[in-house]
């Protein structure tokens, strides 16, 4: 069986969903971030698995994946006529593909930059003079997103897919950071969680 180790609404709560909407069977197991005892990101056990320490970590047999998006897209492997990752054509996977990079290597990295200067980092290392450029960043990439879903329902058109779970799940982030969401997204990202796979994977993080 798949065992799902994450922590709440972190970057884990995307494969969390995405193997609610797969229907495969699965063991979530709720991770205590930066705790060394056991159950916690820092035990010993948990670092054989994922020497980051970090979450989500995707256990299927003597495969390891430490990575959401890769995460995401094994998982749309295991049931391919679901269409969560699309398949039907080379073009339509880069399509796919594409949008899922521009998650990662734009939309995402102001929220990540706040949150590692806000508490990750040892103080010594913190910036708070960057707070004003990320927000200039995620309103740059907001423009950029607006290119991307001018007239779409969900991120390939009118086919739901894992691309929607990383981008509702990466807006809502946006919108737990205090970041300036636009009224669409919010609208986009409540419609998203409102799905049933959504709603099992939220209470799964909330009963551990």
């Amino acid at each position: 069986m798949i065992k799902l180790y994450g922590f709440g609404q972190s970057r884990s709560f995307r494969a969390l969903w995405a193997l609610e909407e797969s229907g495969v069977d699965f063991e979530y197991t709720n991770i205590r971030i930066g705790s060394s005892d056991e159950g916690g990101s820092q035990h010993p056990s948990y670092l054989k698995i994922n020497a980051q320490g970090k979450v989500p970590t995707l256990v299927d047999g003597d495969l390891v994946l430490t990575e959401s998006a890769a995460i995401l897209n094994y998982i749309g492997s295991l049931i391919p006529e679901k269409q969560l990752v699309p398949n039907q054509t080379p073009a339509a996977r880069a399509k796919y593909d594409d949008f899922c990079f521009f998650v990662l290597s734009d939309l995402e990295q102001p929220l990540w930059s706040k949150g590692k200067h806000s508490f990750v980092l040892p103080e010594e290392h913190r910036i708070e003079a960057m707070f004003e450029t990320v927000k200039f960043e995620l309103s740059r990439s907001m423009k950029a997103l607006d290119h991307y879903m001018e007239g779409k329902e969900f991120v390939l058109g009118d086919q739901f897919s894992c691309a929607d779970i990383l981008l509702a799940q990466t807006l809502n982030w946006a919108d737990r950071f205090e970041f300036d969401v636009p009224k669409q997204y919010l609208e986009y990202r409540d419609r998203l969680y409102q799905r049933p796979a959504c709603q099992r994977a939220i209470a799964k993080t909330k009963s551990k």
